[in-house]
């Protein structure tokens, strides 16, 4: 599979988007991720109200495919509960290691099943999987918070 089919439009769009891409006023959490194979470096800021994800953003640097995972994954979760935001990260990760195939099972993912044959290619698993790990751990720590 060559890279051309991967890099889908929407891949394409959200990797030079800077509607997800900037610096957050008083976020309540910043979670930095790094995956030192590629370089790529992305922190995750999360402002939330109650357990309601009202504002997520992103910065750093990367390759086209771990901008575009990061931004798809802003406009994801922004609106949901901690735990839909869980479900849906835990999904995706589930999509990346081929656990869960079926397109019907994926349909929740909206724009993120773009990156579906991201799988395909393992050296490019670690970018399209850096930003969910990252607001993984800040959606642990939130729910920690609340308990």
């Amino acid at each position: 599979m060559d890279l051309s089919e991967i890099y889908t439009e929407v891949i394409a769009e959200h990797s030079v988007s800077t509607k997800n891409k900037r610096e957050m006023e008083k976020p309540d959490f910043v979670m930095e991720g790094v995956n030192p194979s590629c370089g790529d470096e992305l922190a995750i800021a999360v402002k939330f109200s109650g357990t309601t994800i009202e504002d997520i953003a992103f910065t750093g640097s990367g390759c086209a495919i771990s901008q575009a995972s990061a931004s798809i994954m802003a406009d994801l979760l922004r609106g949901k509960s901690l735990e839909e935001a869980q479900s849906l990260t835990t999904l995706f990760l589930s999509m990346i290691k081929r656990e869960i195939t079926e397109d019907a099972s994926l349909e929740a993912l909206e724009e993120a099943v773009a990156l579906k044959n991201i799988s395909n290619m393992p050296a490019r698993v670690k970018c399209a999987v850096l930003a969910w790990h990252t607001v993984q751990e800040v959606i642990e720590k939130r729910a920690g918070d609340q308990q």
